[in-house]
């Protein structure tokens, strides 16, 4: 345990949903759903109009279309969301050398380490600076939790949300724990809380006075070490700079049970495609090859296959994802399909003859694309995709949220489909509320697009933190924000 509040923690408010309410002027101040749509969709994210409602993430969708039928449903758009992501971590990493992220919109801080911090003045100071940069930069709001450890920091901006900033002195940890919830520790969930409750333990007071042995008893040696300790506010976790990925993978849940073997063996490729697009983009490279199937019945299936070497060819990673669905039953139907790579490394063993299977693959499909059926040969009709409804194909086209420029009328995103139609409103991040348009899904003037940046004239950031004060004492918290307990 540190002296002084210097360790951060920044975890952005309501990530995905915010970044769409500021993309979209028509959505600013209203209930934002992010995540999958369809019948088996889970919530990814919702605002906090939205949560006000009772919806929140990991809820299905069909739940939260109950609690919110008015609210905005829109499906992921990842390239935006890590675009935003890395600028939060540029101006993170110039705050210290030591930055942790947890994922693309929460990260550990050691101002220590950076020297931008080194007593309490300083780190609210320092927290308050990051705040209104990222604000500036991304024109989104982040919470801040500021403490001698990783714990109480990460609890502390869980306290100050939405957009605020907390700063816990060093010494008053087990004032500010022993009241709350046992829930608030890191590693009690539903199940550990509930059997602690049973037991009579319902706060960190409680974990705290029944003493380390009665926990071990409870819930084992090393759980109950740790949690006598967290209920002490004790914690020496390091923030770590290196966070290894282990793996890379992808994986898509189907609105409805594939059946056909063509289908499935086709999702199988392009999620291999994808795996290796993630892989490249991570500059690393995979040995094993694992596909998970799961069935109509809810059993998973995980197939592996380890190769002679590291690579990133999407031809290798493909043919050993299709190897390994041979060995799955995939009969009575599959609602989710994966593809991943492990045993990672930073450097590739090329594969001569992927490669010459990859041209000799491409040069069959373009001779076969050019031939015509002969005489009492049938088409490959297996070949084409299962017969959608319109909706569905509509949907894949035009996701709902994602963004779509039209010649006449500019940029703009979809607000539905259906009914062999698209409806677009067109408005920037920029703009007023904009119009909204209804087209034909095939209209040939209207494309799918990029992203727009959330800012387009970001205030100029380059030489931050360089002018922040190393001290300001009694500096007040910003909105929604405390002082120490």
């Amino acid at each position: 345990m540190r002296p002084a509040p210097t360790i951060l923690h920044l975890d952005m408010d309501a990530f995905y949903a915010s970044a769409e309410q500021a993309a979209k002027p028509s959505l600013r101040g209203k209930a934002v759903v992010v995540g999958g749509l369809g019948p088996r969709g889970v919530v990814a994210t919702a605002s906090y109009e939205a949560r006000r409602l009772g919806v929140h993430s990991a809820m299905p969708t069909a739940q939260a279309r109950r609690l919110a039928p008015n609210a905005a449903y829109l499906v992921p758009r990842f390239s935006l969301y890590r675009t935003v992501s890395d600028q939060v971590m540029e101006l993170l990493g110039r705050l210290s050398p030591l930055v942790e992220p947890l994922s693309l919109d929460e990260a550990f801080v050691d101002l220590e380490a950076g020297g931008t911090a080194d007593d309490a003045a300083s780190a609210r100071a320092t927290g308050e600076g990051l705040r209104t940069a990222i604000r500036a930069v991304t024109g989104l709001s982040g919470s801040v939790g500021l403490a001698d450890s990783k714990m109480l920091a990460k609890i502390a901006s869980e306290e100050a949300k939405p957009d605020g900033l907390l700063l816990i002195e060093p010494g008053t940890e087990r004032e500010l724990l022993a009241p709350r919830s046992v829930r608030i520790l890191p590693g009690v969930g539903p199940a550990t809380g509930d059997h602690l409750r049973r037991a009579g333990m319902t706060t960190v007071h409680d974990l705290a006075e029944a003493g380390e042995a009665e926990l071990v008893r409870l819930v084992g040696k090393a759980h109950g070490h740790g949690l006598y300790r967290m209920a002490l506010g004790l914690d020496d976790r390091p923030v770590v700079a290196e966070r290894d990925a282990k793996s890379v993978s992808v994986e898509d849940t189907f609105d409805v049970d594939l059946h056909d073997r063509v289908r499935v063996r086709a999702e199988v490729e392009r999620l291999a495609v994808r795996c290796v697009e993630r892989l490249r983009a991570a500059d690393r490279s995979g040995r094993t090859v694992v596909l998970k199937v799961r069935r109509y019945d809810f059993s998973t299936l995980t197939r592996s296959e380890t190769l002679r070497g590291p690579t990133d060819d999407p031809t290798v990673v493909r043919e050993a994802a299709g190897r390994l669905l041979e060995s799955v039953d995939t009969t009575g139907g599959v609602r989710l399909l994966g593809v991943g790579v492990t045993g990672l490394a930073d450097y590739t063993q090329e594969d001569l003859f992927a490669q010459a299977a990859d041209a000799r693959e491409l040069a069959q499909r373009a001779q076969e694309e050019h031939r015509a059926p002969g005489e009492g040969e049938e088409e490959n009709v297996a070949a084409e995709p299962e017969p959608d409804s319109a909706e569905l194909l509509a949907a894949r086209r035009w996701p709902a949220g994602h963004d779509v420029h039209h010649e006449e009328h500019g940029h703009g995103w979809v607000q539905g489909s259906g009914v062999g139609r698209v409806t677009v409103r067109f408005e920037e991040p920029w703009s007023a509320p904009g119009r909204v348009l209804t087209f034909r899904i095939d209209d040939p003037l209207l494309r799918p697009a990029d992203p727009l940046p959330l800012v387009r004239d970001a205030a100029d950031y380059s030489s931050w933190p360089a002018s922040l004060p190393k001290s300001r004492s009694g500096a007040d918290c910003s909105e929604g924000g405390e002082s120490s307990p």
